[in-house]
C-alpha cells in the first residue's frame, strides 16, 4: 500500500564537532518518522506512539481510570493517557525532573522511591491506581551488562511501587530490556498478577533490545 506521506530524503549529519555516536543518534532522530509524526500531532516524544500502539491492542487505559505515570518527563505517555481515559479519569505524572504543564494532568516532582510516595500519590489520585505506567530508563554507563542490570533493578523497584498503589484488578506496564536476568522479575509478577506478557510495539525501534512487560489483573496485597 503506498504511503500517504511524501517520500522523505535521508538526512546525513556531517558535523566534525560531533562524535560518530552523536552523529548516528542525530541522524536516527532526523530520519525517524515517529519523531516527525510526534511533532505534527503535538506529542512531546515519539514514545507516545508506543503507548498508543500497546493500548490499541491490549486496552489498558480504561475510561475513567486513575493513572500514575512514573518518570513521566517530557510527558508523551501522560498526554496519551489523558486523552484515552476521558474527563472523568485522573492522571498523575511523577518525575524527579521538572516537566512543563499538560492540561488535565497533575504533576508531582518527587522520587517514587521516597517512603511516603505511595500514600501521597494515592491521596492525589483520590484512591488506589487502576494502572501504573513506566517508560523509565536508567542512565547508561556504556557497559552492556551493567546497564541491563540497572534497568532491571529500576523495573523491579517500579513493580514494587505498583504493588503498593494499585487496586485489585489493576495493571502495570513498564519498559524492560532483553538480556535474561528479567526472568526473576517476570516470575515475581506472575505471583501477583493474573496475566504477564512481553509486548513490543512497532514504534519501538526494531534494532533495540527494548521490550515492555504488561501485567494485568493485580491480585492485591
Amino acid at each position: 500500500m503506498p504511503s500517504d506521506e511524501p517520500r522523505r530524503l535521508k538526512v546525513r549529519v556531517k558535523s566534525k564537532n560531533k562524535t560518530l555516536s552523536q552523529r548516528q543518534w542525530l541522524e536516527r532522530q532526523l530520519n525517524d518518522p515517529y519523531v516527525a509524526r510526534a511533532r505534527r500531532e503535538g506529542f512531546r516524544s515519539r514514545a507516545a506512539f508506543k503507548l498508543i500502539e500497546i493500548d490499541d491492542k491490549h486496552h489498558v487505559l480504561k475510561h475513567g481510570a486513575r493513572v500514575l505515570d512514573l518518570g513521566a518527563a517530557p510527558g508523551g505517555w501522560s498526554q496519551v493517557a489523558r486523552k484515552r481515559i476521558g474527563e472523568t479519569g485522573r492522571v498523575i505524572a511523577i518525575d524527579v525532573l521538572e516537566m512543563d504543564e499538560i492540561p488535565g494532568v497533575d504533576f508531582a516532582q518527587l522520587d517514587f522511591l521516597d517512603a511516603d510516595a505511595p500514600d501521597r500519590l494515592k491521596v492525589m489520585l483520590g484512591g488506589p491506581a487502576d494502572i501504573v505506567l513506566s517508560d523509565m530508563a536508567s542512565n547508561t554507563t556504556g557497559h552492556r551488562q551493567t546497564d541491563h542490570l540497572k534497568i532491571v533493578a529500576l523495573v523491579e523497584a517500579a513493580a514494587e511501587f505498583a504493588r503498593e498503589v494499585l487496586k485489585p484488578g489493576g495493571s502495570f506496564l513498564s519498559k524492560v530490556i532483553q538480556g535474561g536476568t528479567e526472568n526473576v522479575l517476570l516470575a515475581s509478577l506472575k505471583r501477583d498478577f493474573t496475566s504477564v506478557k512481553h509486548v513490543k510495539p512497532a514504534a519501538s525501534r526494531s534494532d533495540s533490545a527494548e521490550l515492555y512487560v504488561l501485567a494485568t489483573g493485580f491480585r492485591g496485597r
